[in-house]
């Protein structure tokens, strides 16, 4: 008999039925094209989906409504996809999950600023731009999380043994994507007339060499040993990744305007920290009776909850609305939030930049101003705190909420981090 914990919801095998459909259709397509077989569906894919990030890897052809709304979707019905697989493989479902994907928002970012800056060669640039750099990134989650799984499930004899090994894949994961991204790098994109000062990726290639050594036997935010794999190969390509654009800014000095990094990190790091602090007694009263606001205990339906009337669900709705601020989760997607309207914000405004994706683009001609887009932005990061603060997931669905808030994360902190990355190195 099969584990109910581990049998998926209807809406689960629809999603992943769904993207079965569209990675037969898209290879299909291709697979014509190769052909030479001329038919709609590989014009209608080279239109919206191909052209475009062909065109943008040399230029900056922006998003149309046909692949942004398709994106979009993909984008949901993977995250309800991979929940279910996340269960089956029985993958930890707390927050720490959200810490140790973190590093790979900013290491797509990176990679999409060495990108804009022209520093990639031919052979790579189309894979740094959208929705390639996505694909990229899951490859290395996957990678990672793989060594970090089956040395987790190895015949090792001790904790340390595990660890020690995991740090030494890690590392083998890191120099791999060291060797791959910096040999590239074409130096002679960068217009200076110091010429190009290649220190800074030095000592970054050094650095993100040595992440996994300084961790060893090191705890890291009560990580497994597949999150911890993760973790330290996000973070060491995203070290890797940072020194092409600080060796960019070296070469570079009247380029480099730092003030807006400032403002647009500077802010949401505060609001992380209030929220934070306000939320953390609340969280920690009800961890003290073993519940976490919004999860419900094993076997209880969302029905069921509702209709129950108990002196610990009269505790847990006191304290929800409070103890939410304190979960990565929720904190990192508002402050995201605020970061992508404060990055677009000062762009447009004060640097002349523009919008290319298409909604977010309409919003701005609404109000005139693009400052009204940040104010929206921060409206839209109330309205998620208030999702997280009111909404039940079942014990089934830990996955799905922890998915479904690395989604909104990403797509709210990483292109404001890209665009002030932008800004910060004038390109």
């Amino acid at each position: 008999m099969s584990n109910p914990l581990e049998e998926m919801y209807d809406y689960e095998e629809w999603a992943t039925k769904l993207l079965f459909l569209v990675t037969g259709l898209v290879f299909g397509g291709v697979a014509l094209n190769v052909l030479g077989v001329d038919n709609p569906l590989t014009d209608f894919l080279y239109e919206y989906y191909f052209d475009p990030v062909i065109s943008e890897s040399s230029g900056d052809a922006g998003y149309n409504e046909v692949n942004t709304m398709t994106y979009a979707a993909l984008l949901i019905l993977f995250a309800i996809a991979l929940s279910a697989w996340l269960r089956y493989l029985g993958l930890d479902d707390s927050d720490a999950m959200i810490l140790a994907l973190l590093p790979y928002v900013l290491w797509a970012v990176l990679g999409e600023i060495v990108e804009d800056a022209n520093m990639f060669d031919a052979s790579l640039e189309s894979y740094f731009v959208s929705p390639g750099i996505h694909f990229q990134t899951a490859a290395w989650v996957i990678i990672a999380g793989a060594f970090g799984y089956l040395i987790s499930n190895s015949d090792s004899v001790s904790e340390e043994d595990m660890i020690s090994k995991v740090d030494s894949a890690a590392t083998i994961l890191i120099l791999a994507q060291i060797v791959i991204y910096y040999t590239s790098i074409d130096a002679g994109s960068v217009t200076s007339s110091a010429g190009f000062d290649d220190t800074a990726m030095v000592v970054c290639f050094i650095v993100a060499l040595l992440v996994p050594t300084l961790m060893i036997n090191k705890p890291l935010f009560g990580f497994t040993l597949v999150q911890r794999c993760v973790f330290i190969v996000g973070l060491g390509g995203s070290i890797a990744l940072f020194g092409p654009l600080l060796s960019f800014g070296i070469s570079n000095p009247d380029q480099v305007i730092l003030w807006p990094l400032a403002v647009v990190i500077g802010a949401p790091a505060v609001l992380v920290y209030q929220m934070y602090q306000t939320g953390l007694p609340a969280a920690n009263e009800l961890a003290e009776h073993g519940f976490v606001a919004g999860i419900l205990p094993i076997g209880m339906t969302e029905e069921q909850y509702d209709e129950l009337e108990s002196s610990d669900k009269d505790l847990i709705e006191s304290l929800r609305k409070k103890a939410v601020l304190a979960s990565p989760l929720v904190f990192l997607a508002v402050a995201g939030q605020l970061l992508d309207g404060l990055a677009t914000g000062i762009g447009i405004e004060a640097f002349n930049y523009s919008e290319k994706h298409v909604f977010s683009a309409q919003i701005i001609e609404f109000f005139g101003n693009a400052y009204g887009f940040t104010v929206v932005k921060m409206a839209l990061g109330g309205l998620i705190w208030y999702f997280f603060a009111i909404a039940n997931f079942e014990h089934r669905q830990k996955h799905l909420r922890l998915l479904i808030a690395m989604v909104i994360l990403t797509v709210g902190m990483a292109p404001g981090l890209r665009d002030v990355g932008r800004l910060a190195i004038g390109v």
